[in-house]
């Protein structure tokens, strides 16, 4: 299967090569064709990109991690948002349950079926290990994504794993032996290609994809509104959703309320607004909005509770927390500066109404 990221890239190099053909024949670069339009990709800018894992594992790094050390880093930056065991909280859809020991043995999970079973967690809906590794490694953990090394991912992988019961709690996750382990994947026969565009498929050469794209480079008509369902009349009976519904996950809130004024950021009291770029530096507002609980509490209400009490707070957004605000706790936070800290701190402790 190939990722958005891979399928993008193959199609700038199409459109690029069929730009470059004509100077290419002629023995010549893009930059000799095209002088003073940009450069060539440096074999070092090329790698930077090119960094997802295929299900045949192809651009998968060397490396290992046992489910012993993946348990300790996922203690320390995967369950505040996905519960100690994958089991989830309060935002995140669980990413492990629902799937057995014959799901192991068949390679399809049974559940899936079942129109009476809860939920649908990762592990039983995907189906290849590279799609779990490639993820994690570009994407988690949510609030500093890329930061985990190359042996923490196949560690984290191999816990995952684990705790669905595909390997035992002695494994070591390795480059050598994930294909191996890609034969254990619960639902690993599950994934259809019958949307057309699996490569060298019998689908693909059969069929068409469904949806067949045409460029608009003029008189396009106007962009497509996306909105709730119902009439516009009726669409706020209930409040604006996007006030209600979590802004992370399959279920997001849209504005309903016909883009009325939303609420004014929290000023200090010498009447300074919230320090953007140091809260988007360090990945804040990755979990907290200004108005609005995202996994966290919003700043406003931190604001409201703490008022007056810097140090307080200093100490919460360096150490973490758990119990105030429901049941996500709050990570550490060691590569926060202490400047960025006492800044953020010393914000939300005069952002309070007097």
């Amino acid at each position: 299967m190939f990722s958005l990221r891979k399928s993008l890239i193959l199609t700038a190099a199409a459109v690029l090569g069929a730009v470059a053909a004509p100077a290419l024949a002629q023995g010549k670069s893009g930059e000799q064709r095209f002088p003073g339009v940009g450069r060539n990709a440096t074999p070092g800018e090329v790698r930077a990109w090119d960094i997802d894992v295929r299900p045949d594992f192809k651009g998968l790094p060397p490396g290992s991690g046992s489910v012993q050390k993946g348990m300790d880093v996922w203690e320390a930056k995967c369950a505040s948002c996905h519960g100690v065991f994958g089991e989830s909280n309060e935002v995140f859809s669980p990413l492990i349950g629902g799937t057995t020991a014959e799901d192991i043995k068949t390679g399809h999970a049974a559940r899936l079926k079942d129109p009476a079973f809860p939920g649908r967690t990762t592990l039983m809906k995907v189906a290849t290990v590279s799609t779990l590794w490639d993820y994690i490694n570009r994407a988690m953990p949510w609030n500093a994504p890329k930061s985990l090394s190359t042996d923490e991912v196949y560690a984290v992988t191999a816990y995952l794993l684990n705790l669905g019961g595909v390997v035992p709690e002695s494994f070591t996750l390795s480059d050598k032996n994930i294909a191996e382990v890609q034969q254990k994947l619960p639902n690993r026969n599950g994934m259809s290609a019958q949307h057309a565009l699996w490569p060298g498929s019998e689908f693909a050469r059969n069929a068409r994809p469904d949806v067949q794209a045409a460029a608009c480079m003029s008189n396009c008509g106007p962009a497509p509104q996306i909105r709730s369902a119902l009439p516009q009349h009726a669409s706020n009976n209930h409040g604006n959703l996007a006030q209600q519904n979590r802004l992370v996950g399959a279920q997001r809130g849209i504005e309903t309320d016909g883009g009325a004024a939303k609420p004014a950021v929290p000023q200090t009291k010498s009447g300074n607004g919230a320090p953007s770029a140091i809260l988007e530096k360090n990945s804040c507002v990755a979990c907290h909005g200004m108005e609005q609980k995202i996994v966290g509490p919003a700043f406003s209400d931190i604001a409201r509770k703490y008022g007056g009490q810097a140090d307080y707070l200093l100490a919460k957004v360096k150490s973490g927390g758990a119990g105030v605000w429901g049941s996500v706790p709050m990570p550490p936070q060691p590569g926060l500066s202490d400047a960025d800290a006492k800044l953020i701190a010393q914000w939300l402790a005069g952002a309070a109404k007097p």
